[in-house]
């Protein structure tokens, strides 16, 4: 070995080890996060005649196939609302379960002054939405069902493509392809003219909630994230994965490790809105405190005592524009309550807000068994200045949280206090 060769050998090395840090390429799990965040997906406009338009962009390969993923985009342009010539902030909605893109809730939004983008995560589409007499939108959350297959379509969003397909080839696993397909539709959003790149958040229900834990961990571009009721620790306690996880055998901890938002959530560093009922069959309220209490980044949480579990129901919450107003607009924030210091005879929590307290409660329930059955009990607190006392829970209870309510009506919570 000659000395020009020993030279040339020790100079690549040199440059190979003093690259920064930033620059390589960054993965987690299954998912190119560079590629994700930085190559803009190829996409064509479908429709583009109606206040939501319509358009397909690039997905992941599956099964070595090139897919296409289907959305509507609306923005106060779109509407007619506003000339567009103007840049907005952005959001990404993830539907759940069972659901599609709904035209309606790109629109909803929209109507509030964001660019929206919605897309299917099952391989297929929503028929075109249609427009009532007034200009409102009306789509199809009360009917999802009646999607159609596209040709191109990446993996269906059954219990086999979300849990039995985890082993092998990562093409047909459908927490790999929604992860990415929301990325996808993140980097394609933000390459839009009329898009404020730099505020942007996502929300997602059930299914799209458990989506947006993972988004929201590994995608560090969006200023607020806000899951509803899906939430990780899906291998524990009552969840209803969890006997399809444990059926996994061997497999079982790659899911896990890989797929479980709560593998994931400790990387958080995008505010995040836990939203959630206090009798969710899907996402259990043990699940969820995990979930929130793992991330160790700017977080707050909302418990509804038996919140119904759906899309509209999903998104209905005003909390939720408001918590990302406050990211993306210089919004009012939510008032921020801290953790319930327990006396011998009250409870106290400290809130930071910047608007008049209102009323708050403390909830709790002393009942065991399924916690999709208790029933909770809700007693008034008081509210000084700043401050709410409320009623120390009984001995009996097992489960308890404080919920204040500012002058706009906007209710958050501390986090449930949980003795199973």
């Amino acid at each position: 070995m000659n000395a020009s060769f020993i030279r040339t050998l020790a100079a690549v090395v040199f440059s190979v080890s003093c690259v920064p840090i930033a620059s390589r390429a960054e993965q987690v799990g299954p998912w190119d996060l560079d590629a994700l965040k930085t190559q803009v997906p190829d996409m064509h406009w479908e429709r583009r005649d109606q206040p939501v338009h319509s358009l397909l962009y690039a997905g992941e390969k599956f099964k070595g196939k090139a897919t296409e993923v289907f959305a509507f985009y609306a923005s106060p342009a779109t509407l007619g609302a506003v000339s567009s010539s103007g840049k907005f902030p952005g959001v990404v909605l993830i539907h759940g379960g069972g659901g599609t893109a709904f035209a309606e809730w790109v629109y909803l939004w929209a109507k509030r002054g964001y660019a929206a983008i919605a897309m299917d995560l099952s391989g297929s589409r929503p028929p075109d939405p249609a427009v009532d007499v007034n200009g409102v939108v009306k789509g199809n959350a009360q009917k999802p069902d009646t999607r159609t297959r596209l040709a191109n379509g990446g993996p269906d969003h059954g219990h086999v493509e979300k849990f039995d397909s985890i082993g092998g080839d990562v093409s047909d696993d459908w927490p790999f392809h929604a992860v990415a397909s929301v990325m996808r539709a993140h980097t394609l959003l933000r390459s839009f003219p009329d898009v404020d790149a730099e505020h942007t958040a996502v929300t997602g229900i059930s299914w799209g909630g458990y989506t947006t834990c993972l988004v929201a961990s590994l995608d560090n571009r969006f200023k607020a994230a806000v899951p509803v009721y899906g939430c990780g620790f899906l291998h524990e306690g009552e969840s209803v994965q969890k006997p399809g996880i444990d059926k996994l055998g061997e497999r079982r901890e790659l899911w896990v490790r890989e797929y479980d938002p709560g593998s994931h959530l400790g990387r958080c560093r995008v505010p995040i809105f836990f939203v959630n009922g206090t009798n969710d069959v899907h996402y259990v309220l043990d699940s969820y405190q995990k979930s929130y209490a793992v991330v160790p980044g700017e977080k707050q949480i909302r418990i509804q005592v038996k919140m119904p579990h759906g899309h509209p129901q999903g998104w209905a919450a005003n909390e939720i524009g408001w918590f990302i107003d406050s990211k993306c607009r210089s919004g009012t924030p939510l008032p921020a309550p801290g953790k319930p210091l327990l006396l011998a005879d009250q409870v106290q929590v400290e809130c930071i807000t910047s608007t008049a307290l209102s009323t708050a409660q403390l909830h709790y329930t002393s009942d065991d068994g399924v916690r999709s059955k208790r029933e909770w009990v809700s007693l008034p607190a008081k509210i000084e200045g700043r401050r709410i006392i409320a009623p120390r829970p009984p001995e009996a209870a097992n489960t308890w949280f404080v919920s204040v309510t500012d002058e706009r009506g906007a209710m958050v919570t501390t986090a449930p206090e949980l003795n199973p």
